[in-house]
């Protein structure tokens, strides 16, 4: 196993980094935590609310927040999973502190699995549906993610430190490769 801890999900909005993160905490008998859910807890109202009341930036600034908290809490002997949200390794600073302080999994879809896994759940995220001018129809949808996939996909490359392709596979099986993966049986 990985001498890291802490097990963060990175990859784009709706690979599955929640649901995911589920599954390998329960292969590895640990805990999960998921840090969109703990900026919630924190600012006392969902993101999009966030969003719509005070920016992206402001959102950011939480977010780089309640990473570095969550990172403190869990620094110490026992292995916790963290899933993480689908834009917190563009902000530099989380960025580092994933790369340096956690086994990062980038959990990576193609264009069309995730238009698939969005294309009924785009309008509760605010990246996708930006001041309610979100796609109106799957080829916007599709011409979103691309756009935002050209600035992250580098940034996930640069902070994982295993990739796994989650396309056409179910989320156990994904969880199971993670934890092969975190065993040294895959190469």
């Amino acid at each position: 196993m990985t001498d890291r801890h802490i097990i963060s999900l990175c990859g784009f909005m709706g690979c599955g980094k929640s649901c995911v993160g589920r599954k390998l905490s329960a292969l590895l008998s640990c805990p999960l935590t998921d840090l969109d859910t703990r900026i919630e807890e924190m600012s006392g109202m969902p993101i999009p609310e966030i969003f719509a009341t005070k920016g992206e930036k402001a959102f950011r600034q939480v977010e780089e927040t309640a990473l570095r908290e969550v990172l403190a809490e869990n620094c110490g002997e026992g292995r916790t999973v963290l899933s993480l949200g689908g834009g917190t390794v563009t902000t530099p600073e989380c960025a580092r502190m994933v790369r340096e302080q956690t086994f990062c999994i980038y959990l990576k879809a193609d264009t069309g699995t995730l238009v698939e896994n969005l294309r009924e759940d785009y309008s509760s995220r605010p990246m996708l549906n930006q001041g309610g001018n979100g796609p109106a129809d799957t080829d916007g949808l599709r011409s979103r993610i691309v756009e935002l996939m050209e600035a992250r996909e580098p940034v996930y490359e640069s902070v994982a430190s295993a990739i796994v392709t989650i396309d056409g596979k179910n989320f156990a099986d994904v969880a199971q490769e993670i934890v092969s993966i975190l065993q040294g049986n895959v190469r």
